[in-house]
C-alpha cells in the first residue's frame, strides 16, 4: 500500500487536534497585562501542548519519509497513535484550567506515556514491514531517547502528586529534549 494517504490522513489529523487546542483557549475579559495571570497556567499548557504536537508532527514525517509502503498493522499502530494524540487537549485543557492541579497533571503525563509507547509501536512495525537492514532501521537503532522519555513521563507522573509544576517541568525536559533535531534519519536518506 502507498503511504501517501496515511501521510496526508495524519496531517490533517494533527492539524485538527492543535485547532480544537486552541479553541479551547478563553481571552481574559479585561484589556490588561494583569488579567492574564489567570489564564497563564492555561497558556503555559497550551504551550507546551503544541510544542510536543508539533515534534510529533515533525517526527512523524521523517519516520515516513525512511518507509516505501504500509501494510494493515502499521495503519493500525497509526490509528493507536492518533488516538492517544487526540486525547491531548482534553489534558490540556483540564491541567490548565486547573491550574496544573496534581491528577490533570498526572493525567497529563498518562496520555504522554500512551502516545509515546505508540509511537514506538508504530516505529516497530514500520521496521518489521521493511527489514532490519532498511533506512529506517539503520537510522532509529535502538531508540534511546524515545525510551528515555517514556522513562522521565512515568517518574512525572506519581511527582505530579508531591509537586505538579516539578512534573510538568519534567514534560517541558522531555520536549526541550525532542526539539534537539534528530538528524540520524535525514542523514541516512542523504546518503
Amino acid at each position: 500500500m502507498s503511504k501517501n494517504r496515511l501521510e496526508a490522513f495524519s496531517d490533517a489529523v494533527l492539524a485538527i487536534i492543535m485547532t480544537i487546542m486552541v479553541l479551547g483557549l478563553t481571552a481574559p475579559e479585561q484589556p490588561s497585562p494583569a488579567a492574564l495571570l489567570p489564564v497563564l497556567p492555561a497558556l503555559l499548557s497550551y504551550a507546551l501542548s503544541f510544542v510536543i504536537l508539533g515534534i510529533y508532527w515533525s517526527n512523524h514525517h521523517h519516520l515516513l519519509q525512511a518507509v516505501k509502503h504500509v501494510d494493515g498493522r502499521v495503519l493500525w499502530a497509526n490509528l493507536h497513535l492518533l488516538f492517544w494524540l487526540s486525547l491531548i487537549p482534553f489534558v490540556t485543557g483540564w491541567m490548565g484550567q486547573s491550574g496544573f492541579a496534581t491528577w490533570p497533571v498526572a493525567m497529563y503525563g498518562i496520555i504522554l506515556v500512551l502516545a509515546a509507547v505508540a509511537y514506538l509501536i508504530l516505529t516497530r512495525a514500520l521496521i518489521v514491514l521493511h527489514g532490519a537492514e532498511s533506512v529506517l532501521a539503520r537510522a532509529v537503532g535502538r531508540e534511546l531517547k524515545g525510551l528515555v522519555s517514556v522513562l522521565i513521563y512515568l517518574a512525572a507522573i506519581p511527582l505530579a502528586f508531591v509537586n505538579s509544576w516539578l512534573a510538568g517541568g519534567l514534560y517541558a525536559v522531555v520536549a526541550v529534549m525532542w526539539l534537539i533535531p534528530d538528524r540520524r534519519i535525514e542523514q541516512r536518506l542523504t546518503c
